[in-house]
């Protein structure tokens, strides 16, 4: 059976843990699925994975939902969330909703995600649950700040961490079915899991959240630098060169393709 919001909200209760992994294409999109993720996110990560970006920032709303569109032929039993990219939500609640109404529309995801808790993002979320529109947030370290934030670890102050923990509980109280956590320290990952109702999936924010997020170019070794919270299963990254290597020189030696036998 597909996973619904509901059984993401039932994990929690059981203590059952979240996997969620990133897809920017119906390649792998497919193999996430087949894997058995329970969530799969349409990152903005996918400026940087798949466009070549330096951060997530010059993504567009068309571009997102070209790529959402992809995934969402692939995914058949995964929940399938994506972002809202930057600056297509954070003008008004009114504009949040043109764009996560297409999303819904166009490429027939289930859910969107927004960065950001303070009083206005909350308001947003609040609009968007209104409209039947689920909502996962996201706090702690958030890609769409990097000129503010830089890539910091963030609650490291007790002013910050306090700030933090009151984001997390406005989210949840307007509406939102569950909260990614980046970067931030341990033990404030833990003390807002526990005192939420609603999952968290954390991202370097250490193993007490419900369920946890990566990129999956990060997992499978694809790109050239790792962040410090991630860890990478495969060296795929290696392998593939090698293997783009070898068929380049087999071509210009003469190897490939090898001779056809002649039929009898």
């Amino acid at each position: 059976m597909p996973v619904s919001i509901r059984d993401i909200l039932l994990y929690k209760q059981q203590g059952r843990l979240i996997t969620a992994l990133t897809a920017w294409d119906a390649l792998w999109a497919d193999m996430l699925d087949q894997a058995g993720v329970d969530l799969i996110l349409v990152g903005d990560s996918l400026a940087m994975v798949a466009l070549g970006h330096h951060t997530t920032l010059p993504l567009t709303l068309e571009e997102m939902i070209h790529h959402a569109k992809a995934v969402r032929r692939s995914v058949k039993n995964a929940l399938l969330v994506c972002d809202l990219p930057f600056m297509s939500y954070q003008e008004s609640p009114q504009q949040a909703l043109r764009a996560a109404g297409r999303c819904l529309k166009e490429a027939e995801v289930e859910a969107v995600k927004v960065e950001g808790g303070y009083a206005t993002m909350v308001a947003t979320v609040a609009t968007l649950v209104d409209a039947g529109i689920p909502v996962l947030g996201h706090v702690g370290l958030t890609p769409q700040s990097v000129h503010i934030q830089g890539l910091r670890q963030q609650g490291q102050s007790p002013e910050n961490q306090d700030r933090l923990h009151q984001e997390a509980l406005a989210l949840e109280q307007a509406g939102a079915f569950g909260l990614v956590l980046e970067h931030i320290p341990d033990t404030l990952a833990q003390s807002i899991s526990q005192s939420l109702s609603i999952p968290t999936i954390g991202i370097g924010a250490g193993a007490h959240c419900d369920g946890q997020i990566l990129v999956t170019a990060d997992v499978l070794g694809l790109g050239q630098r790792l962040p410090p919270f991630a860890k990478a299963y495969a060296d795929l990254r290696s392998l593939s060169s090698q293997a783009l290597a070898q068929f380049c020189q087999e071509v210009r030696n003469g190897q490939f393709p090898a001779p056809r036998s002649s039929p009898p």
